[in-house]
């Protein structure tokens, strides 16, 4: 049974991946900063409507990140978070953003984190950083590994 002090990092990681949801974003049409701005902002938008499986699309069938979660792992925290958590609202910040060729790049992000939930205060907030790295298959940009941590803590 996963406790509160486990689930946090975890599920504040599922939040953040929240804020990067969309599968489909970026085309021939924009460039690739263009649409990993708008893949974030796309993100933002299904985690504050608690959409899934929108944002499980959004992560390569190959993810993997150093604390060794899967696209499996991170969809069950994000099970587990919207089960949790009633309402959810992001405020999100791009600190970097690198693209490397046309079809890889990396985001790093810095998002405030609040939700209403049944706890004793009945909401939590929460800042965490992220670094992201991200390939682009066809016209998709696919979430490929992360790191995060608390903000101002390690990543890892």
């Amino acid at each position: 049974m996963m406790t509160v002090q486990t689930f946090k990092p975890l599920g504040l990681l599922a939040a953040g991946l929240l804020c990067l949801g969309l599968a489909g974003c970026g085309g021939p049409a924009e460039g690739p900063e263009a649409a990993l701005r708008s893949w974030v902002a796309q993100g933002q938008e299904l985690a504050e409507d608690k959409n899934r499986r929108g944002l499980v699309n959004m992560i390569s069938p190959d993810y993997v990140d150093a604390r060794g979660n899967s696209r499996d792992d991170i969809s069950d925290l994000f099970r587990i978070y919207f089960l949790r958590t009633q309402t959810v609202a992001l405020i999100t910040r791009i600190d970097e953003l690198n693209v490397f060729g046309d079809d890889a790049g990396e985001v790093v992000l810095t998002v405030g984190m609040a939700g209403t939930n049944e706890g004793t205060f009945g909401f939590s907030a929460d800042a965490y950083k992220f670094e992201m790295e991200f390939e682009r298959d066809g016209d998709e940009w696919l979430l490929t590994s992360a790191r995060w941590g608390e903000l101002g803590g390690d990543l890892r």
